[in-house]
């Protein structure tokens, strides 16, 4: 899975929606406009990271924000919004994310699957704009009166996320920087350095509080909102009920030059037999994955016979398997995974095996067990003739 960071702008002044603080710290239901998205971010499986650009004079503000929220360190803005964004980016360098969502701090109800849907479209184009289309009829005004009718085909409200692969927006940032060029938003710093910005479908509701009207428009949805939680709870609101899968894989052991368990090649004068990369622990974890959720085995998603996955990576194989749990709303809290072998040694590589599986997941490494044992010389493994795993998953969702 692509490492994808979220980067939130939030070092603006903001005082037009009133008061002495910037907007992004205002109080909406008790809580500071700002959070919402940062919780929406952080509660996403596939957001590796969350970092926030700020006004190093409101530190504060910004310091009760974020109480109890995993983000990265905060980085101090710039004069211009444009150049804010630049200096975040640069603050990501060394994490080398592939992909970074950009949102604007004072647009607290972004969703989920609005999250989804910029990045499976950064799957297959350069850079994402998230944007609804123009519904009214457009006026070109004529100073007090009325002038020409503007053709509102093909026009769109520019929302935030805007989405991009890492390397090519820092790279757009540093070009219309040196060239003394300010843009409107980060579609148009893409656009200018020669990239296409796909469209991806918005919300109403994420519209970005600016003024006084705006806030009281926040406070209505937020109130409509919690009387609809109430009255009709979404999947996200209601309890859940916990189901364990278990799964049990085998590989044989033949000359190679590797072994590729949890997503680690471990080198070696062996490899597993098999279709794909023949990950027997990606193998097993996946079925139990599947187990859980009552969704037939791996053989049924991915066959064997099918020419499309041989010599495939496995891990595509569990990311398969995540996605199903969450199109149902729920979500891996745990999984278990033993390695039977006595060949190649499991321990010097379990800290990196959790933390691929944690990756491809989507989960806290807490969330992660490997183990390995033996079958003290006694079958095919004890013989070294192959590795068995079996895995257990516990996978939480919406009770019904």
């Amino acid at each position: 899975m692509k490492k994808a960071i979220a980067l939130i702008v939030a070092a603006g002044s903001g005082l037009r929606v009133g008061g002495e603080i910037p907007k992004q710290f205002l109080h909406l239901g008790g809580k500071p406009l700002l959070r919402y998205c940062l919780e929406t971010f952080a509660a996403h499986p596939r957001i590796s990271g969350i970092c926030v650009v700020i006004n190093p004079s409101y530190r504060p503000f910004y310091e009760a924000a974020v109480a109890g929220l995993d983000v990265l360190p905060a980085v101090d803005g710039g004069a211009t919004r444009q150049e804010s964004v630049r200096l975040g980016l640069e603050s990501l360098v060394t994490m080398q994310p592939d992909l970074v969502l950009i949102h604007d701090a004072a647009r607290p109800f972004l969703d989920a699957a609005t999250i989804d849907r910029t990045l499976d479209s950064l799957a297959e184009h350069s850079a994402a704009l998230v944007a609804v289309p123009v519904v009214d009829t457009l006026k070109r005004a004529d100073g007090s009166f009325s002038g020409l009718t503007v053709d509102r085909k093909d026009l769109w409200r520019a929302q935030t996320p805007q989405g991009f692969h890492f390397d090519a927006i820092l790279a757009g940032h540093r070009t219309v920087a040196g060239n003394g060029q300010e843009m409107t938003d980060d579609a148009a710093v893409a656009e200018a350095t020669g990239q296409r910005v796909v469209l991806v479908q918005g919300h109403e509701d994420n519209f970005k509080v600016t003024t006084p009207a705006d806030l009281a428009r926040a406070e209505r949805t937020l109130a409509e909102r919690k009387l609809q939680d109430a009255m009709s709870p979404t999947p996200e609101h209601q309890s859940f009920e916990y189901r364990t899968g278990n799964g049990f894989d085998v590989h044989r052991l033949i000359a190679g030059d590797g072994v590729y368990l949890c997503g680690i090649k471990i080198p070696c004068e062996w490899r597993l037999e098999g279709h794909s990369d023949a990950d027997v622990a990606l193998h097993a974890l996946t079925d139990a994955i599947l187990g859980a959720i009552s969704a037939k085995d791996i053989g049924a998603h991915f066959p064997p016979s099918d020419p499309q996955w041989r010599g495939a990576e496995s891990w595509k194989f569990l990311d398969h398997a995540n996605k199903l749990v969450h199109q149902r709303h729920g979500k891996i809290t745990h999984c278990d995974i033993t390695i039977i072998c006595e060949k190649p040694k499991v321990g010097p590589h379990r800290d990196a095996m959790v933390a691929r599986v944690a990756e491809i997941l989507g989960i806290d490494h807490d969330r992660v067990s490997v183990k390995a044992t033996t079958t003290e010389k006694l079958g095919f493994t004890g013989r070294g003739e192959g590795i068995a795993t079996q895995a257990t998953a516990t996978v939480a969702l919406p009770a019904r």
